[in-house]
């Protein structure tokens, strides 16, 4: 039995350790910001190949461009012609060739990942194809649409940054490029059942997933209908980001389910001159707060002798800027 002289011998102690101060909750980290850069149509052959070598400098068109790609945690592309060690230097014409040495200014842009699913993707015919996915990995940039076997070109590539891990898929709506017969199955086409097995795939390997698209009509300046058709199914299918290419010409963005479409980028590097629309283009630059991404943001580019330089505009996309009404 507990008595009164207990109580009073037992007070002290209950006080103390009423009176303890309670240990502080630890502060939640803040979740990672992880900034990705996207840009279109990279062209390394024909008059931009013959200007590098010109001033002796493989990397010359990036050189103005490199300090802000570089800084990102994540640099995308298209390359638009794939790298050879064979035949002559291609100086005009629509089949391209990019000489290895070009590899130089991908490297110096701080490029991660590269699309080289296109219509280009077989101007070099197979040892082209190969040597591209090869040469790009000695050079730690990692090819997405194209492959050494169908499976390879399908998988895409996982990059882990900020302890997200960032899928990407690339397809496009045309490898013959009016060259051969019958499709190769190593470049990934624009066939939406096809994609949305590779997004289920891709969604057990990364938090993020990212689809680029060559697809459009050149030099027209809205997206077409299989353009909208297949961005949308990647966005159903649990794409985050859709990010196009191929019209050589801008076309706007949009907010879509979850996700975001920009459907072209236009050129980024490249020797079309004839028209003023085809030396605009823009890259997009997009935050991801952890898995989650938070903004979107194209960013104006001039192309001045096939070197791409900012233009100092920019438009967020995302999210959406709501103007007061009577604002």
């Amino acid at each position: 039995m507990v008595t009164r002289r207990d109580l009073l011998w037992l007070l002290p102690s209950a006080l103390a350790v009423s009176c303890r101060p309670k240990p502080e909750a630890r502060p939640v980290p803040p979740e990672p910001s992880t900034r990705l850069v996207f840009g279109g149509d990279v062209m390394l052959s024909r008059h931009v190949g013959r200007l590098a070598r010109m001033r002796r400098d493989p990397a010359y068109p990036f050189r103005d461009l490199a300090p802000y790609t570089s800084a990102a945690d994540i640099a995308f592309l298209n390359l638009e012609s794939p790298f050879s060690d064979r035949g002559a230097r291609v100086e005009k014409g629509m089949i391209f060739k990019a000489e290895p040495g070009m590899v130089e200014g991908l490297v110096l842009a701080g490029v991660d990942v590269v699309s080289t699913a296109n219509n280009h993707a077989r101007d070099r015919r197979s040892y082209g194809l190969e040597y591209t996915v090869s040469w790009l990995e000695r050079h730690n940039i990692a090819a997405v649409g194209t492959g050494r076997s169908e499976s390879a070109a399908r998988a895409g590539a996982v990059l882990v940054r900020n302890g997200v891990r960032f899928g990407f898929l690339a397809y496009t709506y045309d490898q013959l490029n009016g060259n051969y017969p019958k499709t190769d199955p190593r470049v990934a086409m624009l066939d939406a059942d096809a994609m949305r097995e590779d997004v289920a795939a891709m969604a057990r390997r990364a938090g993020v997933i990212i689809v680029s698209m060559h697809a459009g009509t050149e030099y027209v300046p809205k997206p077409n209908s299989q353009q909208v058709r297949f961005a949308h199914a990647a966005i159903d299918a649990g794409v985050d980001l859709v990010i196009g290419h191929h019209p050589h010409v801008v076309q706007p963005a949009e907010i879509y389910g979850h996700g975001v479409i920009v459907y072209s980028l236009g050129n980024l590097v490249f020797d079309q001159f004839q028209r003023k629309e085809t030396q605009q283009g823009r890259l997009a630059e997009a935050i991801f707060k952890g898995n989650r991404l938070e903004r979107v943001t194209l960013l104006d580019v001039d192309i001045v002798k096939t070197v791409p330089r900012l233009a100092g505009r920019s438009q967020v996309v995302f999210p959406a800027v709501t103007v007061p009404r009577g604002a």
